[in-house]
């Protein structure tokens, strides 16, 4: 039985959510605020998160921001705005789907499956042998990950991301290509993602520079790792 967590300060919709859920046959949390949201992922690793915009204590965005530093754990935004900024805005903090309110009971329950449907299949078909080119070092066995020798703490996307990169270095990886070796999403529906999971994982490595890192951007491509010295 998968675990949610339901983060939402409506005591409506939170109750109408918890019945929804445990009626399609779902263990459901509830938290009505963002810190007590964040304590309760923390402390029962839920299998997807639920996550309201519109919070007392800590917004949204702020528990996503969060989350994502220590979890790769689904998470459908549910807010009531639905400008193409505010969906940019999810996407970029790394929300799985974005959902706007009102919404369908039955939309909801599809776009939660097909989340833990991506989420239990095999994601760890990456190389296992570790990489280590002087600047990177790279070990999937033990998950850890180092620049210039200072250890980077990555979410498991990041590591694969990176694994996924460097296994290629010198080759463009479209997004596509990327979607399906670190997401296990071969249908591309998620292009967006790719984008804003490379700039956070610049912005982890200290490549925050595009002109310095050696993660570039090809535009109408996709992106490449360039080894120090050069591409081979």
């Amino acid at each position: 039985m998968s675990r949610l967590l339901v983060v939402e300060d409506d005591p409506d919709i939170a109750l109408a959510l918890r019945l929804l859920f445990s009626r399609a046959g779902y263990e459901v949390a509830h938290a009505a605020d963002g810190r007590s949201g964040l304590k309760e992922a923390y402390a029962e690793h839920p299998d997807l998160v639920v996550l309201d915009v519109g919070l007392p204590e800590m917004d949204g965005w702020q528990v996503l921001e969060r989350l994502r530093d220590v979890s790769d754990v689904p998470v459908l935004v549910l807010t009531a705005h639905g400008q193409e900024a505010e969906k940019v805005r999810g996407l970029r903090g790394g929300a799985d789907d974005y959902l706007t309110k009102p919404f369908a009971n039955n939309e909801l329950l599809a776009r939660v499956e097909a989340l833990l449907r991506r989420a239990s299949s095999g994601q760890n078909n990456w190389a296992s042998q570790i990489y280590d080119d002087g600047l990177v070092h790279l070990d999937p066995t033990k998950r850890r990950v180092y620049v210039k020798g200072d250890e980077k703490r990555l979410t498991p996307t990041e590591f694969r991301l990176l694994n996924a990169l460097v296994r290629h270095a010198g080759a463009v990886l479209s997004p596509n290509q990327l979607l399906t070796q670190a997401w296990d999403d071969p249908t591309g529906i998620g292009q967006e993602r790719v984008k804003f999971a490379v700039l956070r994982l610049r912005r982890k490595l200290g490549w925050s520079d595009p002109d310095e890192s050696p993660i570039e951007s090809v535009r109408g491509f996709g992106y490449r790792y360039r080894r120090p010295g050069g591409e081979a």
